[in-house]
Formats: structure tokens, sequence, C-alpha cells
């Protein structure tokens, strides 16, 4: 099997997987849950949203391992299985997919603020991330890809970690975006200029955007994207912005509305797409079933 990296400096393009809690809580996972905790007691399901988004075509599936950091398992009270649960999460899908699809590492924010906005300092950061990541690439991972960030400083901690681990591993780093008048910045205020340029220095190999927008929007932010960079770009949309229809989270996006740009997106010459809040494996097939149309 090639790597990600010799796929992608191919030319071609991988469809990645979608969101992950709400399939999570479908399953059984109740609110105030440690997710990443599933992996050591409830393996079978963090197993049965692996095998749903493969069986749909995703061909990268992301574990369960966003909020996996000893930093933000240490809310739990289990900063000390940080590279147990993480080693299990990799492991799981590893055996779901073999080498049939990517199994990308998720590491997400830790929710502390880096110094001097908040208190933490960067070696506390890399002492969060180096045990998730180790844990990661122990357990079979063949990508680490750093999300849903908006400080470009915890982005780059992040990145610093994986080359501590493993120098040769493939980075993924993706941002949030929000449209502030005609123009897309972090809530830190960082434009997607700077943004790529950061991540790009730092050390990232594929860099993009999920979270925090419909489809349409993140059409627009891969356009800009691709402005400032010649690497391979991911995006991962919300279904749409939600919206409380009688009691329940509704995300507007139908699976056919979202394939059609996501078909769109790889037209504009987009790497990766995928799916995040509001998705499901329906919407990974719906994009295979356009692609191989």
């Amino acid at each position: 099997m090639k790597t990600i990296l010799e796929i992608l400096h191919e030319k071609k393009t991988l469809i990645a997987d979608g969101a992950m809690g709400s399939l999570l809580m479908a399953k059984g996972m109740k609110p105030g849950d440690c997710p990443e905790l599933l992996n050591l007691e409830k393996p079978d399901i963090p197993k049965q949203v692996a095998a749903e988004y493969f069986e749909a075509g995703a061909q990268i599936i992301q574990t369960n391992t966003f909020g996996g950091s000893s930093i933000k398992l240490g809310e739990f009270g289990v900063a000390d299985k940080t590279e147990k649960i993480n080693f299990e999460a990799a492991r799981i899908l590893k055996s779901v997919v073999g080498d049939n699809a990517y199994v990308s590492g998720s590491v997400g924010p830790t929710g502390k603020m880096l110094e001097p906005f908040g208190e933490s300092t960067e070696s506390e950061m890399l002492e969060s991330f180096e045990p998730q990541i180790n844990g990661l690439v122990k357990g079979g991972a063949d990508l680490i890809c750093i999300e849903t960030m908006s400080d470009l400083a915890e982005a780059i901690c992040a990145i610093k970690a994986v080359k501590s681990v493993d120098a040769k591993i493939p980075i993924a780093a993706t941002m949030t975006f929000n449209k502030m008048g005609d123009d897309y910045f972090t809530m830190m205020g960082l434009s997607i200029e700077a943004a790529v340029k950061g991540l790009s220095d730092a050390g990232a190999d594929i860099i993009g955007s999920n979270c925090g927008n419909g489809i349409d929007n993140m059409v627009e932010i891969a356009k800009i994207i691709i402005k400032f960079t010649g690497k391979p770009i991911l995006i991962q949309s919300n279904a749409g912005l939600p919206e409380v229809v009688e009691g329940k989270l509704h995300y507007p996006e139908s699976p056919q509305y979202f394939a059609e740009r996501a078909v769109k997106m790889f037209d504009l010459g987009v790497s990766i797409v995928g799916g995040c809040c509001g998705t499901s494996p329906e919407y990974i097939a719906a994009i295979k079933k356009l692609l191989n149309n």
C-alpha cells in the first residue's frame, strides 16, 4: 500500500469520513461521557463507526481521539492512560480497514490557551500531545491529523510534537475559519493566508479546514487556500449550520446537496474531502456515488 503522500502526489483524490461524536451517541455513549474512554471500555462502538464509514466508501478514517491529549483526558481523571487510549484507538481502526484505507490519528485542541493569552506554556502543550501521538503511531496510524484548531501557536506545538515522536509520519493540519465581512478568520483573528503559511512553515504536509461552516462557505475557503499553497488540501465541512428543530439539533444540508459541492471541491483541486458535524456514512456514500458516476 502506497503512503498517503505518494497517492496525493500522483494527483489522486481521497474521500475522508464524517462526524464521530453523533455516531458514538447513537450507539450508546451518554452526554458527559469521555468519548476516548470507549476505546478501552467499549471498543465495539468506535469499531462499528469505523466499519460504517469504511463500507460507505471512506478511504481515510479518523481515530476516536479528538480529545485524546493528556490535558483533555485529565479533565476525566485518566491522563495516565493517554498513550494506551490512543494506541487502542488506532489499533481498533487498523483491525477494521487493514491496508484498504488510511487510519488518521485525530488530534484536537487541548482547550487551554498558550501564553500570553492563557496560562499554558509550550513545554506543557508538547508534554500533553507527545504521549497521544506516541500511542497513535504505535497503534498503526498512517498519518496524524491536527484538526479544528483556532490558535496557530497550538497547532504548531502539535506539529512539533508529531515530529519529535516520528519525523517521517505524514501530518495534516486543519483550522476552523469564520466569515467576518468578506473574509475568513479564525476566532483568534488569523487570516487564511497567515494560517496556511504558518502551518506550512511548521512542516504540515497536508493543509486545510474543517468544522464551523456549511459546505458552500467551505468551497470559498478552499479557493482561498489553493491560492497560498501547492500542498495537498483537506476539507471536512459541517452539513450546514445547526438549527434547533423540535428541541433537537438539525443540520440542514442533505447528503445529495453536500456531495454535489464536495465533488466541486475535487474539481477545484482539493485533494481530500470529507465531513464534519452533522454528517454521517450516508454523506460519504453520496460523495462516492457521484464520483463513481
